[in-house]
């Protein structure tokens, strides 16, 4: 069988001449996954039928615009080509070996200071090119296919303690304090909080469905609403279009606001990421266990026969997010910290149309 279920959706895994070809099927439907699959073959056999149109004299950056036009491409792809693009674009493709990835690394080193982690998304987005080149049969083989990624250091990183979210919550702008209750109350990463629609919220479930995720095991995973963010959402509800605007328009960036909330609160450093491990944090002291807590935030688990749960159902999640609230609540009334008010979208149009780009 070559069909396998990556979180909700299920994938197209096809073994040819020692390479496999994985494709998401789009759908959690056995029957239209199964049309997928077939149409997924056909065309690997239809593509291994034509001439071999080798070319490793291609410049990257050629390949790159026909990657761009032909292939599945997600907004990762585009967004950290900005970074890799300018260094590779004129080097022939038949040119980038191991060798010339441990030279982009140290060159990446000598421009700032990066984690081995960040460079390392980089080079995984052009050993993803080089791949669709070789199904595509301009490349033979690809040059970086066992290429090791660079191990990072594990670094501790702080946790949002009730006290700093009240401080935080209380001088953040109107359209960065709901983001940042979102955060926190469901685990969801940035991309997913500013691509999040009003039509993917069930009111009388109290569930939101994810609407757009960098994973596959994220993409339209439910997430029970606490109390808190059920009536944020519900006091300032539209029938349609983005959750999290400024004013009606789309916010395309926070990190000067969250930089000034940061400075202003006169708490720690944090970086607006470190909300998500914070979601994670609260939910292993309130007991929630690891399989629910990776379905959460929308990881990959690795399904086998080891997995405590194959599939979570959404009882235990409803748990998990009622354990959640149990644990802050006793950690306010510990503090005698009073909740933060919720309807502060109303006021986002006060606020200058510059801060859009904050």
């Amino acid at each position: 069988m070559s069909l396998y279920k990556r979180g909700d959706v299920y994938w197209s895994y096809i073994w040819k001449n020692g390479i496999r070809y994985a494709k998401s099927t789009g759908t959690d439907k056995i029957r239209a996954a199964q049309d997928f699959d077939r149409k997924h073959k056909l065309e690997l056999d239809f593509k291994a039928s034509r001439p071999a149109e080798l070319n490793p004299e291609m410049k990257f950056g050629e390949l790159f615009a026909r990657f761009l036009a032909d292939a599945e491409v997600k907004q990762f792809h585009i967004e950290r080509s900005k970074v890799f693009l300018p260094y590779f674009a004129e080097m022939p493709i038949g040119e980038i070996t191991k060798n010339e990835m441990i030279r982009y690394r140290k060159e990446r080193h000598k421009q700032k200071k990066l984690a081995e982690t960040t460079i390392n998304r980089d080079i995984e987005v052009i050993r993803h090119v080089l791949f669709w080149a070789v199904e595509e049969r301009i490349l033979p083989a690809n040059p970086l296919a066992r290429s090791r990624l660079a191990r990072a250091r594990r670094v501790k990183r702080p946790i949002l303690s009730i006290q700093e979210e009240e401080q935080l919550l209380a001088v953040a702008a109107p359209h960065l304090k709901n983001i940042i209750i979102a955060a926190l109350d469901t685990g969801m990463r940035r991309g997913e909080l500013l691509s999040q629609r009003w039509e993917d919220v069930d009111f009388f479930r109290k569930l939101l469905v994810v609407t757009k995720s960098k994973t596959a095991e994220g993409e339209s995973r439910e997430l029970p609403l606490t109390t808190r963010l059920s009536e944020l959402l519900t006091l300032n509800r539209k029938p349609k279009g983005l959750i999290f605007t400024f004013g009606d328009l789309a916010i395309r960036a926070i990190k000067t606001s969250w930089r000034t909330a940061i400075k202003k609160s006169g708490i720690r450093h944090f970086r607006f990421k470190d909300l998500r491990t914070t979601f994670n944090s609260r939910l292993i002291e309130a007991g929630v266990i690891k399989d629910v807590r990776m379905e959460l935030m929308g990881h990959s688990r690795n399904e086998d026969t080891n997995d405590l749960y194959s599939q979570i159902e959404l009882p235990l999640l409803r748990e998990a997010i009622s354990k959640l609230e149990t644990w802050t609540t006793l950690h306010r009334n510990a503090l005698a910290v009073p909740v933060t008010p919720t309807s502060v979208l109303p006021d986002m149009a006060q606020q200058p149309a510059s801060a859009l780009l904050q």
